[in-house]
């Protein structure tokens, strides 16, 4: 691997004076990361060796890439244009790798996933014994968490693949599939809004249980609570769905979450009230995201397994949960319109 040669001999990527594949993967991750000290961190060598490259690099094509006075480290325009020819080539190199895996699909040695939690106990079991018959050899190594922290795992390559709410936009570094959108919704203590005519005064009135701000969850909620011109104090936060339910239940409260998130806390299911949001709706859209190239086809043959999977197993139980979030709650094919606008306010039931 260009990784493992470039720790057993640091300082060789142009020591022919040729350009070489792994001149152009320290250039690249030069550029992704920002910095000669987190590309080495990376790479699993020196700074002081990836210096060493990319001056090697600059002196076979007698130009400067990177302007080193800039904080991040900024491409010149050289560089810029490097950098377009850089990815094309090494999204050939691992297609072509890639397609050479294909020739006998049972050879993949190691696949890892990093997936957003909230599909814990609905999506990813099943995806993965699946996988598992169909690369009986292969060791499988699944994480899960919150997006950001997914999204950092691909790019620090601690994951092949992740499915994510907060992908990279990095069109030329990454490829993405949509899976599913599914729209924000209300949970509340049983009861808290029976026989209510104002809803929106009935959850002013009673405990908001929020997830932790640094979460991407958090701050989409944050957001959309600021647009909608709705004040809410937030006395407890949790940086967990089953938490955040629990205290729900704890306190008679109310909180705003995913449909995603309520069927991975089956426990919950008959201890909480679940209504559409009694204003202007959100969405969120769930994606599966790899380094392009690298892998052919097979994170898109995931991402087609992964939308059976929910539209067969998911589907069915959020529409019986909550009959109003049809056609809110939607699997996506690759062509899907990434379509952030919020929807309008549905009547609360």
């Amino acid at each position: 691997m260009e990784t493992e040669s470039l720790r057993a001999d640091p300082g060789q990527a142009l020591a022919s004076g040729e350009l070489t594949l792994r001149a152009l993967r320290v250039f690249v991750t030069v550029e992704e990361a920002g910095s000669m000290a987190l590309a080495a961190g990376r790479l699993g060598t020196s700074a002081s060796a990836i210096t060493q490259q990319v001056s090697n690099l600059e002196r076979v094509l007698g130009a400067q890439v990177f302007d080193r006075s800039a904080r991040p480290i900024a491409l010149t325009p050289a560089g810029s244009l490097l950098r377009v020819h850089a990815h094309r080539i090494l999204e050939a190199v691992g297609e072509a790798r890639a397609e050479m895996l294909e020739l006998n699909l049972a050879s993949l040695p190691e696949l890892r996933l990093a997936m957003v939690d909230d599909i814990d106990a609905t999506v990813t079991p099943k995806l993965i014994w699946h996988l598992s018959e169909h690369y009986p050899s292969c060791v499988f190594s699944v994480a899960s968490g919150r997006s950001d922290d997914l999204t950092g795992a691909l790019l620090h390559r601690e994951a092949d693949i992740i499915v994510t709410a907060e992908p990279p936009d990095e069109p030329v570094t990454y490829e993405r599939f949509p899976v599913l959108r599914e729209p924000f919704i209300l949970v509340t203590a049983s009861g808290l809004l029976r026989n209510v005519d104002d809803v929106v005064a009935a959850l002013s009135a009673a405990p908001f249980v929020h997830y932790d701000r640094t979460m991407p969850m958090g701050r989409a909620i944050d957001s959309h609570l600021r647009r909608v011109r709705m004040t809410v104090p937030q006395r407890y936060t949790f940086d967990s769905s089953r938490s955040l339910y629990a205290m729900v239940q704890q306190c008679g409260g109310w909180a705003i979450t995913t449909p995603l998130g309520v069927l991975d806390s089956p426990r919950f299911r008959n201890q909480l009230d679940v209504h559409p949001l009694p204003f202007a709706g959100f969405a969120r859209t769930i994606e599966l995201v790899a380094r392009r190239g690298e892998l052919g086809k097979l994170p898109g043959r995931i991402a087609d397994l992964m939308r059976d999977m929910f539209d067969v197993a998911v589907v069915p139980e959020v529409l019986a949960m909550a009959p109003w979030c049809e056609g809110g709650f939607q699997v996506l094919s690759d062509a899907a319109a990434k379509d952030e606008t919020p929807a309008g306010p549905p009547k609360t039931s």
